[in-house]
């Protein structure tokens, strides 16, 4: 009741969650979701009508469902260490403006457990009663900027398999606001004679931008990138058609094209 009355009269309600004695060796759980007072709490703020920023404190991602949508804005800070609120008031006041992404993804439910963003091709996970997408996917993250991918070019159209491939891109600040950008790069194996993932980060690149300011971005794909583990156990590139996506994150791919393996 004290933390509704005070979001009442509050412009903005910051509220910290997540776990505390759940962590560590032979800690696993079989619920994911914050526990039964976190969850009123944000359900009886959020009937304030009052913006909330959720503060998360935790070491495994957590299913937010139905929560996320009650928020305006999560921020996740793992477990930070000693500068942590000094740094979380940075990113929430603006002092600061965020860039980290996620290296893991936020399931909607223990149900689609495991989730992850290189399924292989031959994956359905399909569902008869809810989505098969994470409820926060691997490499997300927002920040108060926002960039614009264009001009992608592909060195050759044809490598051969022991050659390098270039990929650049342009970069573009479109906000009034510095920022800066993790562009990344993933690639499919069209075809081929295993099974491979759908999509398979291939590199990355952080990138500080001011505001409006435009940079290009590149990428040398090695062999090895193009490489997998063919029936015999061998280490190969195998000739075909490799696809390349670039973008914010694994479900937020901005530009798109394709080359070939002679």
């Amino acid at each position: 009741k004290e933390a509704v009355n005070a979001a009442k009269n509050a412009d903005v309600a910051i509220i910290v969650l997540g776990e505390k004695e759940d962590n560590g060796e032979g800690k696993d759980k079989t619920n994911l979701e914050l526990n039964v007072l976190s969850k009123k709490l944000i359900e009886d703020v959020a009937k304030t009508k009052t913006p909330i920023i959720l503060i998360l404190q935790n070491g495994r991602p957590l299913v937010l469902s139905g929560i996320a949508d009650k928020v305006d804005a999560i921020v996740e800070t793992w477990y930070a260490g000693e500068f942590s609120g000094k740094a979380t008031v940075d990113i929430i006041t603006g002092k600061i403006n965020p860039s980290g992404k996620l290296p893991i993804s936020f399931p909607r439910s223990v149900g689609q457990l495991p989730i992850y963003y290189n399924q292989k091709k031959s994956s359905n996970s399909t569902y008869v009663d809810g989505s098969n997408q994470p409820l926060f996917a691997f490499g997300h993250g927002l920040n108060y900027s926002k960039f614009k991918y264009s001009d992608l070019t592909i060195n050759k159209s044809e490598i051969l398999k022991e050659e390098n491939q270039i990929i650049k891109l342009s970069v573009e600040n479109v906000s009034n606001r510095d920022g800066t950008e993790i562009v990344q790069l993933y690639i499919r194996d069209v075809y081929s004679s295993v099974g491979t993932p759908k999509m398979q980060l291939r590199g990355f690149k952080r990138l500080h931008l001011s505001a409006g300011e435009k940079k290009e971005v590149s990428f040398t794909i090695v062999p090895e990138d193009l490489s997998l583990w063919n029936r015999n156990m061998k280490r190969v590139v195998e000739p075909g058609e490799f696809k390349v996506m670039i973008g914010a994150a694994s479900n937020d791919i901005r530009l798109e094209s394709t080359f070939t393996v002679k």
